[in-house]
């Protein structure tokens, strides 16, 4: 299993915006530039975090991205499911009548624990435990 580039470019912006602190914009140039996202790219993305909740835009000279919430209510789990939908290692962990097996299958105990164990980890995994490795540049 891979999450998206899509995903990934996400959870690096959201990771750029913690790192400004509380209440601080970007714009969307920054971003791209600092985190290495294509910029065509990263507007999508933005607008996605946005409908999800998680981060506030704004237009103008004074514009730009900001988060939404607070750090410590950002998981990685809210990021990736916002960008790629819920996770599901395998269609039988999410629907039991999909595999021939259904419940005599020795594999999907392992597929649901596996699933369960990686959703637990990201939710619990929030953007104010990261620490910057460089502190993000004055706007």
């Amino acid at each position: 299993m891979q999450i998206t580039r899509q995903a990934d470019y996400a959870v690096r912006a959201v990771y750029y915006l913690t790192t400004l602190g509380p209440g601080k914009r970007a714009a969307t140039s920054k971003i791209a530039e600092k985190q290495h996202i294509p910029a065509s790219f990263l507007a999508k993305i933005v607008s996605q975090l946005s409908v999800a909740g998680l981060l506030h835009t704004s237009r103008g000279a004074r514009g730009g991205v900001s988060l939404a919430r607070d750090p410590q209510e950002i998981s990685l789990l809210d990021i990736v499911e916002a960008i790629d939908g819920p996770i599901l290692l395998n269609e039988c962990v999410g629907d039991e009548g999909v595999c021939t097996f259904d419940e005599t299958c020795p594999m999907r105990p392992i597929w649901c624990e596996a699933q369960k164990n990686l959703i637990d980890r990201l939710s619990t995994t929030h953007f104010a435990t990261f620490s910057p490795k460089e502190e993000a540049p004055e706007e």
